[in-house]
């Protein structure tokens, strides 16, 4: 796993593409996989308090989509 980019980096066309085919995942799962993998990022966006946009969390067959403050981090597989 590692983190590719968010959402303020590219254009709307490269947004569309990487949310094509997604759908929810349980933010649970997704923290404890982020948390083994990526603990920097973990630890940077402070993951162990709430979030107001976990609901929003998604998943396609190339990314893990973390909404945190508002920007989605793509999150490669």
């Amino acid at each position: 796993m590692e983190l590719e980019c968010t959402c303020s980096e590219i254009t709307l066309e490269e947004w569309e593409r990487k949310m094509k085919g997604s759908r929810p995942v349980n933010y649970k799962w997704l923290l404890s996989k982020i948390r083994k993998h990526l603990p920097k990022l973990y630890e940077a966006l402070c993951l162990d308090y709430y979030n107001p946009w976990e609901n929003e969390c998604r998943v396609n067959k190339q990314y893990y989509i973390l909404v945190h403050s508002a920007t989605e981090y793509f999150i490669k597989k």
